[in-house]
């Protein structure tokens, strides 16, 4: 039985016991800091689901030493309180303010990482971070999923296959990226792939007032030989909303609020393990402090980059996107003002349920294994 409300005749909700009654074993009057810890641990070792159990115990025991060791005051808690609120009442169904407390403070990314560890070739992921909707078109070889004018041409093509490299027919990839119209910012050239100084942010579709349709996402299915193509804009770098207690946060431990610039990919498939992912090309200045911890070694992809030698300009053409200056090839990939684009190639390596289940049972620790077990049985 949960604890609920019932309708006072004045028309006041007025709660009610949840039924459960008191426990059957004594507990000490909370004299002391150390009883109330000691009193609240021994309540939840009455929590059935031995998992639940496991976590409530280290987060009491953790959040109570915190407490305790920074000698937190009551108008720091308060303060804390204060935040907390302002992060859900900033929630709505575009915009995910607790996601984004999560991804800034490491959370997201960390859990990510303990739950997806990979072996054999296979994609490492990264975070699905708050600008994901469900809301995407569907997307044919070959079609666009930003419209005409949103950013530089970039055409995303390869394979989705097994850690033998056999290909994997009709996996679903949900696609989304930020546009080029944001703010512009002043950064050498040195450290952007796509613009000269100064370079411009982007934004995501979610992020306009006007949104009347998803622009720069899509959704689309691999062939026979897992092949998948598409076209979008080169990827941008972009500022995380800084206009809510999550951009105050940063401004309070002085920690900028930019994303390096990176292209969504999530990949599902029968029988395999769902991967979310992303792709990082080289050389922005944001890619090591990315404020959400998402970059990864094996994400990052070599690109072109334009640098500045006395009053020359000169490419360094990388292996897994490449600069197109072939009109004709950009018309026939279906550029509507043809010119060149930027070619990204990048194949996608997915473990079955059955390998990603038994690697993360390898890399949990001990102290979980009989949950585990309970939970394989």
């Amino acid at each position: 039985m949960s604890a609920s409300f019932s309708q006072h005749a004045s028309g006041v909700k007025v709660a009610v016991s949840n039924g459960i009654p008191p426990p059957n074993f004594p507990l000490p009057l909370p004299d002391n800091p150390d009883i109330i810890t000691a009193n609240l641990l021994l309540l939840i070792g009455q929590t059935p689901n031995p998992r639940l159990k496991f976590i409530y115990q280290l987060l009491i025991k953790h959040i109570h030493a915190f407490v305790k060791e920074t000698n937190l005051s009551t108008d720091e808690w308060m303060a804390a309180i204060k935040f907390l609120t302002q992060v859900g009442q900033t929630c709505t169904p575009l915009r995910q303010e607790m996601i984004l407390l999560s991804d800034v403070l490491g959370v997201s990314a960390l859990v990510d990482s303990l739950n997806n560890p990979v072996e054999g070739g296979a994609t490492e992921n990264s975070v699905l971070g708050p600008f994901f909707t469900d809301d995407a078109q569907d997307v044919e070889l070959g079609g666009s999923i930003a419209s005409e004018g949103k950013g530089e041409y970039m055409y995303v093509e390869g394979r989705v296959l097994t850690t033998e490299g056999e290909p994997i027919t009709d996996a679903v990839i949900e696609t989304w990226e930020a546009d080029h119209n944001g703010m512009v910012s002043i950064a050498p050239i040195h450290i952007s792939i796509t613009t000269h100084s100064p370079s411009r942010s982007g934004f995501y579709d979610t992020q306009y007032a006007d949104r009347t349709h998803p622009d720069c996402r899509g959704r689309l299915r691999t062939t026979k030989d897992g092949r998948f193509g598409y076209r979008a804009i080169v990827p941008q770098s972009y500022p995380i909303p800084g206009d809510g207690p999550v951009g105050e946060l940063l401004i309070s431990q002085g920690r900028h609020n930019m994303r390096p610039n990176h292209l969504h990919m999530m990949v599902d498939a029968p029988g395999y393990h769902k991967l979310i992912t992303a792709l990082y090309p080289e050389g922005c200045r944001y890619l090591e402090s990315d404020t959400v911890f998402g970059v990864k070694k094996s994400l990052v992809v070599v690109c072109c980059r334009v640098s500045l030698n006395v009053f020359e300009l000169f490419t360094v053409v990388g292996q897994k996107m490449d600069q197109i200056d072939d009109d004709e090839e950009a018309r026939k990939r279906g550029f509507p003002k043809g010119g060149s684009f930027k070619l990204l190639k990048h194949d996608i390596v997915l473990l079955t349920e059955e390998q990603s289940r038994l690697i993360r049972k390898q890399a949990t620790s001990e102290s979980e294994q009989p949950y585990l077990q309970n939970k394989d049985n």
